[in-house]
């Protein structure tokens, strides 16, 4: 399990561009990304294979083509419940807050093939300690006697 790809925009609605590495900030965000607010999605994440299922379909999607901070790959992260906490590489620590969203009317992957995967296989974290994540990085669902 691991990073697959670390992206962030500095506009909304607008496909983010991936880094070599970016600055998660506790309570926070993404360092320089549009939706770092400290809400209660500070950072998004979407799994490669979420990303494999829409390239089958015809699109011609990367990682950060959804919006998505952290591209993950080796975990399904939709099926997690809220709550489940994510070690990266060996500081970054996150809470998993909520699963899915509702997608904006101007989704230009959902005009093309009919739907996309990000409102129902995107979820979004809480940062609970910062630090720096670079692709690469492993990951980690922490089971509950570590939290």
């Amino acid at each position: 399990m691991r990073v697959v790809a670390v992206s962030k925009s500095e506009k909304k609605g607008e496909k983010k561009q991936n880094q070599e590495s970016c600055m998660l900030i506790a309570g926070h965000g993404m360092e320089g990304d549009v939706h770092a607010d400290g809400t209660h999605r500070q950072l998004s994440l979407l799994a490669v294979e979420s990303i494999a299922t829409m390239r089958d379909l015809g699109c011609d999607v990367h990682p950060g083509d959804f919006a998505e901070n952290i591209t993950t790959e080796g975990i399904c992260l939709h099926t997690l419940p809220v709550g489940t906490r994510f070690l990266i590489g060996e500081n970054i620590l996150l809470e998993l807050t909520q699963i899915g969203k509702e997608c904006h009317s101007g989704c230009a992957i959902a005009k093309q093939v009919g739907r996309c995967v990000m409102p129902k296989e995107g979820i979004f974290c809480r940062i609970l300690k910062g630090g720096e994540v670079r692709p690469n990085d492993p990951i980690r669902v922490l089971p509950k006697e570590e939290v």
